[in-house]
């Protein structure tokens, strides 16, 4: 009963007051308690702003990020690019003659040696024009030795003789004219005679004259023009019959090079097309890596220079040497080519293969090196390092750089041995932050992971 006399009486205050409340607020004198207000509420003030009742500021909050210091040891460019397998020596080779295939002598895959018979065609035909033109040739090798032994001899030694009987008639003209000359004189003999002796002088000096000119013909022209024509007509009939061996040579099909059999489209019994390959053979116990490169990339490359090829299929790569780099750039795609010479004894590689090279270029034995995700580019194209300085905090340096490798950049200049690299974390963090150095966040989720199993 008390318990309830009591709510009751806390109900009836509580309405009380408030009446008493409401009609204070509507009295007129309600301002006069104002002043009261002001009063409380500026000494409240001073106690909320005392020190004891200061909240304590809160720390500022630390970035974890990964870092290293400079390593100093070797450190080599490598240049990576696509390229296609191809032999070190290739024949497609092709008859100059059409005609069927009589018998094929390998198949696809046989190694062959340079000048070995791959094939031949029929030939019959072949083989009767070059007898036909080899009995022309020997007929012509016969003329040209009488020619040359015999008739052209004979014809100076005829045209010798003629001179010489012409010049002792002549001289015996010239004695008989003489003696009747004298004997005209002494009035021995009549001038019918003299006259008679005149005439035979006359017609042995023309007789000597037409015989030496005829030797001279004979020596300078008929001599030297006999032999030529005998010359030429068993040139003619040589050229013939070396062209019909020839044909007879062009059905049979011999490998250039050694080798193995890589194609060999057709069939015994089926016609070769002139022009058209028969048989492909390729020399593939070498092969070469050809690939296209940036002139930029080319200029710091060289001949002998090592290099690794990754082939599909294989789980380690394959070792090779810079065999050739192009004098020219290719007019299409402004790109240097280059040749790489790969070992292939064991026929592990095929040609036509693609492939991905990574080429050795310029190296230092002794280089200062950082991780690559280390270096930051601004806008402009510098380049620079975010470190962790002394006071706890990432600062910028400015650096200058060498040639990179896979994973490492060389730093030529802006960093010392005791700088501590920040490479991780760095992007996007601005000059002065507190950082801290921890590992990853995907390093600290495992870790939290097993310390909540433990507990």
């Amino acid at each position: 009963m008390s318990s309830r006399k009591l709510s009751s009486r806390k109900t009836s205050s509580m309405k009380t007051g408030s009446a008493v409340l409401t009609s204070w607020n509507r009295t007129p004198q309600a301002p006069s308690f104002k002043p009261r207000w002001i009063l409380l509420c500026a000494m409240a003030l001073p106690v909320g702003l005392m020190p004891g009742c200061k909240k304590e500021a809160e720390p500022e909050p630390l970035v974890t990020v990964q870092a290293v210091h400079p390593e100093q040891g070797p450190i080599a460019e490598h240049i990576e690019a696509d390229a296609v397998l191809a032999p070190l020596a290739q024949a497609a080779i092709a008859p100059k003659i059409s005609a069927p295939v009589r018998k094929f002598y390998v198949q696809r895959g046989t190694r062959v040696k340079e000048g070995q018979l791959l094939a031949i065609l029929e030939n019959n035909d072949l083989a009767a024009a070059a007898l036909d033109n080899k009995g022309s040739y020997v007929a012509a090798q016969a003329a040209f030795d009488t020619a040359t032994r015999a008739q052209v001899p004979e014809d100076t030694l005829k045209a010798e003789s003629d001179v010489a009987q012409t010049k002792a008639n002549l001289d015996l003209n010239l004695s008989i004219v003489k003696s009747r000359k004298q004997l005209f004189a002494e009035g021995a003999i009549p001038g019918r005679d003299l006259d008679t002796a005149t005439a035979a002088l006359v017609q042995a000096q023309a007789a000597y004259d037409a015989a030496a000119k005829h030797l001279e013909s004979v020596r300078s022209v008929s001599r030297e023009a006999a032999l030529k024509s005998a010359q030429g007509q068993l040139t003619s009939a040589e050229g013939k019959y070396k062209g019909a061996e020839a044909a007879v040579n062009y059905s049979e099909i011999k490998s250039p090079i050694d080798g193995v059999v890589t194609d060999r489209p057709l069939f015994a019994g089926e016609t070769a097309a002139a022009g058209a390959p028969l048989i492909t053979v390729m020399e593939t116990s070498t092969l070469l890596a050809k690939t296209h490169i940036a002139q930029s990339l080319a200029q710091q490359m060289k001949v002998d220079d090592e290099a690794s090829v990754h082939v599909p299929g294989l789980a380690d790569p394959v070792a090779g040497k810079v065999s050739l780099i192009s004098p020219a750039l290719d007019p299409g795609s402004t790109t240097v080519e280059v040749w790489l010479k790969i070992d292939n004894k064991a026929g592990k590689l095929k040609v036509g293969t693609p492939v991905k090279v990574s080429i050795t270029g310029r190296s230092v034995a002794k280089a200062w090196k950082v991780p690559a995700a280390s270096i930051l580019t601004a806008q402009d194209g510098s380049k620079s390092v975010m470190v962790v300085g002394d006071d706890g905090a990432a600062h910028r340096k400015p650096v200058t750089l060498g040639i990179a490798d896979a994973e490492d950049m060389q730093v030529t200049g802006g960093l010392g041995a005791t700088d501590l690299v920040i490479t991780g974390g760095a992007y996007g963090l601005d000059d002065g932050t507190k950082v801290k150095v921890g590992p990853a966040a995907e390093e600290e989720a495992p870790a939290a992971g097993k310390g909540g199993g433990a507990d």
